[in-house]
């Protein structure tokens, strides 16, 4: 099944956040991954924000687990559904730091692995975490290749104009052949990023016909992923005509995989929402 969860809980994005993800746990979140696992769902995500300016919290969310420490933990509680980071931010961090860190998530989730990647947008989070803001864009272009030159590799070697290693080890590594790289952004900028360095694109903040149009005009590898969102929380039990209609026109804009964002009223909501889509999957 090509339809991946927003992961709830994890984030607090106004409009897709239900008032009972405040209290939910760990637990709850290992529940509602175990369910999307069983039922063969894509993938779960989890983004990055290490710290967000109160103004711009009210309008994105102030709430981000950290994606390594929460993926990890879904890793061990999940056999097959796929872990992305949505997204992780490139200018944030070197690129070794990246390869040994999720590397690492790769290895113990037996290459379950996708680096969804990201240019960055808050100023003030560069800002206090000494990265470059200015740029940033050239800077994310060399860390995708560096990045590419050193998952799975023991010893890693690259020289761009921004990073430049070699005669180290990285151990452990990623264990897959080819990590995907998923890149996030709305620009035809980022669909090229995509395009050169990655294997798909994870575009927000679009019209589906901007984002069909953008797509009939770029051509894409062989194998390249397109993953979109559904818009607003589908809501299988209450309203599936329009939930079976949400997903229907994500695909019809050009989604080979298609991220949804779930109704629900409580983790046990939730769980039965996950159960009614794969239901309605399998109707198609």
């Amino acid at each position: 099944m090509r339809i991946g969860i927003t992961s709830p809980i994890v984030t607090a994005l106004p409009g897709h956040f239900g008032a009972w993800e405040r209290s939910a746990g760990i637990e709850d979140l290992v529940r509602i991954a175990e369910t999307a696992d069983r039922l063969g769902f894509d993938h779960l995500t989890c983004s990055e924000h290490v710290a967000v300016p109160v103004e711009i919290a009210e309008q994105r969310g102030g709430t981000y687990w950290d994606p390594l420490a929460t993926l990890s933990y879904l890793a061990a509680r999940t056999t097959r559904i796929r872990l992305v980071t949505q997204v992780l931010v490139l200018g944030y961090h070197h690129p070794l730091e990246i390869a040994k860190r999720f590397g690492t998530l790769d290895l113990i989730s037996g290459g379950r692995l996708v680096l969804g990647l990201g240019v960055g947008s808050i100023e003030e989070e560069f800002d206090l975490l000494g990265a470059q803001y200015a740029g940033r864009g050239a800077v994310a272009d060399d860390a995708l290749a560096a990045l590419r030159a050193s998952l799975g590799e023991r010893l890693p070697s690259y020289d761009g104009p921004h990073f430049s290693f070699e005669g180290l080890v990285v151990e452990p590594h990623a264990v897959q052949d080819r990590v995907p790289f998923w890149i996030g952004g709305y620009t035809p900028r980022s669909l090229r990023r995509a395009r050169e360095h990655g294997d798909g694109w994870v575009p927000f903040g679009l019209p589906h016909d901007r984002l069909r149009a953008m797509l009939d005009e770029a051509p894409l590898p062989e194998g390249f992923e397109v993953i979109l969102g559904a818009g607003r929380p589908v809501d299988p039990l209450g309203d599936p005509d329009r939930t079976r209609r949400a997903v229907a026109r994500t695909r019809a804009a050009g989604a080979s995989v298609v991220n949804v964002h779930v109704h629900a009223e409580s983790a046990t909501h939730y769980v039965e929402q996950l159960e009614a889509l794969a239901a309605l999957e399998e109707e198609r």
